[in-house]
């Protein structure tokens, strides 16, 4: 996996994100008219206050207004056919069907891989299925049918677009050390991304542990204590 992958840029995201919010927190608990409200929004301080006392009330829906959309490259179809399990995002992904590939493939190498000493024994597998899949493709095979022997590992493109409650519930997953590395690597930069926006949502862009105390994983890293393990030092 190169250093530089994957590669994330921030295309799209609303102009106001705090006070979009905010109007949408206020308009659940006032008579006036939404547009009102967003008129006559109180200070950046304030807006934070309300927000931060909604969420943590678990009325969330009020983020739901907030869409950001990226332009990612370099990532594996592993990695991407992780990220479309999550149900509230939009995908526009570089097909294997229409793109036919070009001399060798891009493709992603894990670390774990080099670390195991077994880097040029993968890249020999990659060149062969590559010349496969050339001579395939110059028989006749249509891209749809020749892919069929591309693997996991080939590199993807995609646009991708959510709203900031999917995207605060992705990293709440996907920022745990027991995702795959480079689904963590992807969904940091993605954090990262917004955060340089809207600097207050780096407290909801994190793991789960961090904001629950423990870790209900069946699994954990043991940064946290695992969930029952939590209450039984409460009850101590």
């Amino acid at each position: 996996m190169s250093k530089d992958f994957p590669i994330v840029d921030l295309v799209s995201a609303p102009n106001d994100v705090l006070r979009t919010i905010y109007t949408a927190c206020r308009t659940c608990y006032s008579a006036e008219y939404p547009i009102n409200i967003w008129d006559a929004a109180a200070d950046e301080e304030k807006m934070l206050k309300l927000i931060k006392k909604v969420l943590a009330s678990g009325h969330h829906s009020t983020i739901e207004h907030c869409t950001f959309v990226f332009a990612i490259s370099g990532v594996s179809r592993a990695c991407t056919h992780q990220l479309v399990r999550h149900r509230h995002m939009s995908f526009s992904q570089k097909s294997q069907r229409y793109v036919t590939e070009k001399e060798q493939f891009e493709y992603i190498t894990p670390p774990t891989i080099k670390k195991a000493g077994l880097e040029e024994e993968y890249n020999e597998f990659m060149q062969k299925t590559s010349e496969l899949y050339s001579k395939m493709i110059q028989a006749g095979i249509p891209a749809e049918d020749a892919r069929f022997i591309l693997p996991n590992a080939a590199s993807s493109s995609l646009v991708t677009s959510l709203n900031l409650r999917e995207l605060i519930h992705l990293a709440n997953l996907r920022l745990c050390v027991n995702a795959q590395l480079e689904i963590r690597i992807l969904v940091k930069k993605m954090c990262e991304a917004v955060i340089e926006k809207e600097p207050w949502l780096s407290e909801y862009l994190k793991p789960k542990c961090v904001s629950l105390g423990y870790c209900n994983e069946i699994r954990g890293c043991g940064r946290y204590p695992q969930k029952e393990a939590k209450k039984e030092q409460i009850k101590g």
